[in-house]
């Protein structure tokens, strides 16, 4: 995979822990109860993936947007990209952890792919469609929204490692003679 030498049996744990990385980072978007979205002037009005909130101080109104079919499309294929890394998640670790089962590489990096333009769809939907329901002003995306950008990311980059990593059988199963970086003399 990459010539300055990478220790291949490491991949078998390290790929599936970047996976639970992406699933921590997909749920923490998911469930985040503020941080998608906020004013950048006042802080009065604010919203994540459910629902959004107006109002100073104390005194704030909260509204849903699953009101709207594009709120309820973001959500359905931000939660549907979710269920599938996990089913990914449990296959990787099936597949890499358990017994080396190169196979399913190709498999699980397809599911990851698919993943991937799932939860870009959805991460292009809402900014836009929250912009042409609101605009008053200029917003800010939030700590939550960059949480389900790095997922998708992750999960972009594992999609990649899973198609790769059928071509070195032998270094994940250790059965492939050491190469030394010593020139011959």
């Amino acid at each position: 995979m990459f010539r300055c030498g990478i220790a291949y049996p490491r991949c078998r744990w390290i790929v599936p822990l970047l996976l639970a990385f992406a699933i921590i980072f997909d749920i923490i978007a998911i469930a985040a109860t503020s941080g998608w979205i906020e004013d950048e002037d006042a802080n009065s009005h604010y919203a994540n993936m459910w629902e959004h909130w107006r109002g100073r101080n104390d005194v704030w109104s909260s509204k849903t947007l699953m009101e709207y079919s594009w709120a309820q499309a973001v959500a359905a294929l931000m939660v549907i990209g979710l269920l599938i890394l996990i089913i990914a998640f449990i296959i990787a670790c099936v597949a890499l952890c358990c017994t080396l089962n190169i196979t399913l590489l190709p498999v699980i990096g397809a599911m990851l792919f698919l993943v991937v333009i799932l939860q870009v769809i959805a991460l292009i939907i809402y900014p836009v469609r929250f912009q042409d329901l609101i605009f008053e002003g200029n917003y800010n995306f939030n700590w939550a929204y960059g949480f389900g950008w790095g997922a998708t990311l992750l999960t972009f980059g594992c999609g990649i490692l899973f198609c790769c990593l059928p071509r070195y059988e032998d270094e994940l199963s250790g059965l492939a003679k050491v190469k030394y970086l010593y020139p011959r003399e």
